[in-house]
């Protein structure tokens, strides 16, 4: 058992021995491989055992991020991975010819590179692909690795903004082989989009590659390309919570504020639009205008914000005028309908301090009582001066009496009235009450129309102020 021990720490310390040994070995044939391959070897023609021969190149990009979309210039902004992959004829060895090394790792500048650029780049200062180490594999196969930061044109349509989507091409080819000299081959139906890093403001729905085979109109001769078409969809949420209501940033921009007050105002002003247009078009069933709302608005509010009626201005408001007190009929119904049991009937208008306006249509309503009985015109000018009336009629069949009451007894007179003249008496009482109940309705819509009208000044001034005063406090932090 001791023995066994002994033998095993024996092989350990020849292994920990050997082991430098062999690195070195490594490396020296790792030396001795790159001085064979790079003898009489040159980077600058096309790695071919005949020039007849084509070469295949195999192009793989890999999304890594989207850095910006600049829709004003239609830039896109982009990080990629670029995959080349090709054989280069002049670097073959056999690997046992130097202790089994089968990969080399050296700088991309020692070997030829395929001059594969970005068709559509769009950056100011025009560079290719980073200079990183090639992998070249003991069959001659070089796979080149390379990151970039590409800024491509892209046509975009914002049109339905924020719920648009955009497609952006990246079109890679040869800049001065053709396609008898150099073919571009597709690694992959799309490109790798597995190590994406998410963007905020755009959804990457797809990459797709495919390859094209074009004819320019310099040139006969064919020059392939793959173009890779992102596939993009704006996030409307970005715009809707992120800039609107819950800014990315922990202090808010002035210009934020000011658009967020802005957008608060005019919301507001819609609701009141709202509010004040069904004030105004309050119909005939509406209730009056209330007692407080007829001193602070159409009188006081009225005022402050210079809103007048018709021929009223600021010197000499508008009197409220008073309602005449409705035409009673106690003993007949109204249209000339008599009540039961009732054969006389009283007609009465109690005098009263009118309006000029109210009397003038008074006149016009009750001109036709001025051609009834035997003097006319004194009857006319009893009702045009509101004096006291009454008629008082006998039984049906003969001719009724009806006593006129005036100012004093020696204006009373007797007259003889018909039944017919009594029916048009009726007749004319309907018609004035629907006037004055009409007269009423206008008034009350009237005034809802106009207590409208001052608060829809009222809001407008108070807006204009709001705007005014917000202007100034953003510009006084600005400055």
């Amino acid at each position: 058992m001791k023995r066994w021990g002994i033998q095993t720490l024996l092989c350990m310390l020849l292994s920990v021995c050997l082991l430098p040994t062999c690195r070195c070995a490594n490396g020296k044939y790792a030396q001795k491989l790159l001085n064979d391959l790079f003898t009489n070897y040159t980077s600058a023609l096309r790695p071919v055992e005949d020039t007849d021969f084509i070469l295949n190149v195999t192009l793989q990009v890999t999304l890594s991020q989207i850095i910006d979309m600049d829709e004003r210039n239609q830039i896109l902004t982009a990080y990629l991975w670029i995959r080349q992959v090709w054989v280069d004829a002049h670097l073959k060895w056999n690997k046992d010819d130097y202790d089994g090394l089968d990969t080399i790792r050296i700088p991309s500048s020692y070997v030829w590179r395929p001059d594969i650029v970005l068709y559509n780049n769009a950056d100011d200062h025009f560079t290719g692909p980073m200079d990183t180490n090639v992998v070249i594999r003991h069959d001659g196969q070089i796979m080149w690795d390379s990151p970039a930061i590409t800024k491509s044109s892209c046509k975009v349509d914002v049109s339905f903004f924020p719920f648009d989507a955009q497609q952006c091409k990246f079109t890679y080819g040869s800049w001065t082989y053709n396609g008898n000299q150099l073919d571009i081959l597709n690694a992959m139906e799309s490109a790798d989009l597995a190590d994406l890093v998410d963007n905020v403001e755009w959804e990457v729905l797809g990459m797709p590659a495919k390859k094209n085979v074009i004819q320019y109109g310099c040139c006969a001769d064919p020059y392939p390309d793959v173009t890779y078409t992102l596939k993009l969809k704006r996030r409307a949420s970005f715009y809707i919570f992120n800039l609107l209501i819950l800014p990315p940033s922990e202090n808010v921009p002035l210009i934020g504020k000011y658009y967020i007050a802005t957008m608060t105002m005019i919301t507001a002003s819609t609701a009141l639009t709202i509010f004040i247009m069904n004030v105004h078009h309050c119909g005939p069933d509406a209730k009056p205008v209330p007692k407080w709302a007829k001193t602070f608005i159409l009188q006081h509010m009225a005022r402050m914000c210079f809103v007048y009626e018709v021929g009223e201005n600021c010197m000499s408001p508008q009197v409220e005028r008073q309602e005449p007190p409705p035409v009673k009929n106690n003993n007949c119904t109204m249209n000339g309908q008599v009540g039961p049991g009732r054969d006389d009937c009283v007609f009465r208008m109690e005098g009263g301090q009118e309006t000029a306006e109210e009397s003038e249509d008074m006149d016009q309503m009750m001109s036709p009582l001025g051609s009834i009985g035997r003097n006319p015109t004194n009857n006319y000018s009893s009702w045009k001066n509101g004096v006291y009336m009454s008629m008082d009629c006998g039984e049906s069949g003969a001719k009724r009496r009806c006593r006129k009451g005036g100012v004093s007894d020696g204006e009373k007179k007797d007259r003889e009235v018909s039944c017919d003249e009594r029916q048009l008496l009726r007749n004319i009482e309907y018609i004035a009450n629907c006037y004055r109940d009409q007269r009423a309705t206008q008034k009350r819509t009237g005034e809802w129309k106009k207590v409208a009208k001052v608060l829809d000044r009222f809001f407008m001034w108070l807006f204009f102020i709001m705007v005014f005063l917000l202007s100034l406090l953003i510009m006084g932090k600005a400055i």
